[in-house]
Order: C-alpha cells, then structure tokens, then sequence
C-alpha cells in the first residue's frame, strides 16, 4: 500500500515539475535564456534542441544573443525562432543572433496569463490521471483479495489528499506566475 502511495507521489512531483518547465518558457517581458527551451534546429538533418548547438546569453534584461558553435548553423537558428510561437524577430549580424524582447503590450500580457492558466490546468489533470491509475490498481487488488476494504479507503484518502496537495501547489505556481504577467 505505501509502495502505491509513494508512486503516486513521485509521478505527480513530477507532474509539478513539468508545469514549473512549462511556465519558465512563457516569456514575463525580461529576456530569459528558458523561453528558447522549446526551439529545435535543424543540425545534420535531426531537430536538436537549440541551447545543445549555441551558447545563449543575456546582455542586458531585454536582449539574448545566441552565439552557435557552429557558423553554418546560423540560416538554420534564425529560421527556428521565426517559426516559433515567440513572436520576436531575430537580428543576424554574421556571427551571432540577437533577439530584442519588446515591453509586453497589456494584450499580450492576457495572452500569456491564459497559456499559464492552460499548463496550469493540463498539470492539474496530469495529476488527477495519476490519482485514477493508483486508484484502479488497487481496485484490481480488491477483487484478487489482497487488500482488504478498509485499506482500500485509508489508500484512498491518501490518494485524494495527495491528488488536492499537488493540485493546490500548481494553482499556487500559476497564481505566481500570472502576478507576474500582469505586473508592469
């Protein structure tokens, strides 16, 4: 029984985790190297995560430059973050890319609130998918007879406890990142 409870508790960790990723990558109008997390480029013919193929560094609170080890590369980078959901035209001098991140415009800032509100919830149901699995394993436990009634409702308030401790921390990161969205 403590064997599916700690599981449970590991797999939904690491659901909260996810959405902690999620939410780095959502840009809060400073430059952060993670908002480029998400882009792949082209290197060799196979998608390759962006920060495995540059260096990325922040000059200065609105600004990243991206340095690629490799100068072919170059053409390849400023096309990903063109194709990407960023919305922010690269600057390629020859040697580097730079990307200047605008103020957020109030509009912009709702946009970004909603996506957080969407991670926040797809994490919620992460977690709430975790909580039927266990759930249905111990059912399967109760019609072999290897727990008995009792058990099957201790485990369930456990579960259910867990499942509303996980649910309250995503709401709370959610709630943390959108203050600071909508701060100006």
């Amino acid at each position: 029984m403590n064997e599916l409870t700690k599981a449970a508790e590991e797999r939904m960790k690491k659901s909260v985790s996810a959405v902690q990723t999620d939410f780095s990558s959502v840009r809060a109008g400073r430059a952060n190297p993670q908002v480029l997390d998400r882009i792949s480029v082209e290197y060799y013919g196979v998608p390759t995560p962006l920060n495995q193929v540059a260096s990325i560094s922040s000059p200065d609170p609105r600004q990243l430059v991206i340095q690629p080890w490799d100068g072919s590369l170059l053409k390849a980078i400023e096309k990903a973050v063109n194709t990407s959901d960023l919305g922010i035209n690269p600057q390629n001098d020859g040697k580097v890319i730079r990307l200047t991140f605008p103020q957020l415009t109030e509009e912009r800032r709702r946009d970004l609130a909603k996506q957080v509100k969407k991670y926040s919830e797809s994490g919620k149901v992460a977690v709430r998918n975790i909580r039927r699995d266990t759930m249905d394993k111990v059912k399967a436990m109760k019609k072999k007879g290897e727990v008995t009634e009792d058990d099957v409702k201790d485990l369930e308030k456990d579960i259910q406890k867990l499942t509303d401790d996980y649910c309250k921390k995503i709401d709370g990161l959610a709630a943390e990142k959108e203050k600071e969205l909508l701060s100006v």
